[in-house]
């Protein structure tokens, strides 16, 4: 049975301690958020924010709050790990610029489906008496350059859309 990472009996240093090389003490700060089967969490969040920063936010929160707050170091790490520049708010704006590129997508494809509609409505297709002495097909009442899609739908890369920076 484990408590709070440990083993019962033998004390198991967190991951926290295990990498700091120290004895974990049974009021370790870390060890309830660090397991010692996850060691890669800490570290990663170790080598953006330094232990004793991390060691610091925590006690300075309520034990409510500190579970967010790992959580929230550990996706913040990551994404800095990604871009160092500019963490997760590059990857919010990566996301948002898709948003918007999808969202004019789809306006310009309901567009052009009212826009067919509206010409379907307007120009009804007839019977074979639409076809002229010549043999044009006369019956959308419009020449063929008509026929063909106003609005492009594919003015975006779909690699830029498929690269989320968190697959």
């Amino acid at each position: 049975m484990k408590e709070s990472g440990r083993k019962q009996g033998a004390l198991s240093p967190c991951a926290a301690c295990k990498l700091l090389r120290r004895r974990c003490a049974h009021d370790c700060v870390f060890a309830p958020y660090f397991p010692a089967d996850q060691p890669q969490k800490f570290a990663i969040v170790h080598r953006v924010f330094g232990a004793s920063n991390v060691n610091k936010m925590l006690q300075e929160l309520p034990e409510p709050q500190r579970s967010d707050a790992v959580s929230s170091m550990v996706y913040e790490a990551n994404a800095r790990v990604r871009d160092p520049v500019y963490g997760c708010v590059g990857a919010i704006s990566s996301l948002q610029q898709q948003v918007d590129v999808l969202q004019n997508q789809l306006a310009l494809a309901q567009a052009e489906v009212v826009h067919m509609r509206l010409q379907t409505h307007q120009f009804p297709s007839t019977s074979s008496s639409a076809i002229d002495a010549a043999g044009n097909d006369n019956s959308r009442g419009c020449d063929s350059h008509s026929r063909r899609s106003y609005f492009p739908l594919n003015e975006v890369d779909q690699t830029d859309v498929e690269d989320s920076l968190w697959s």
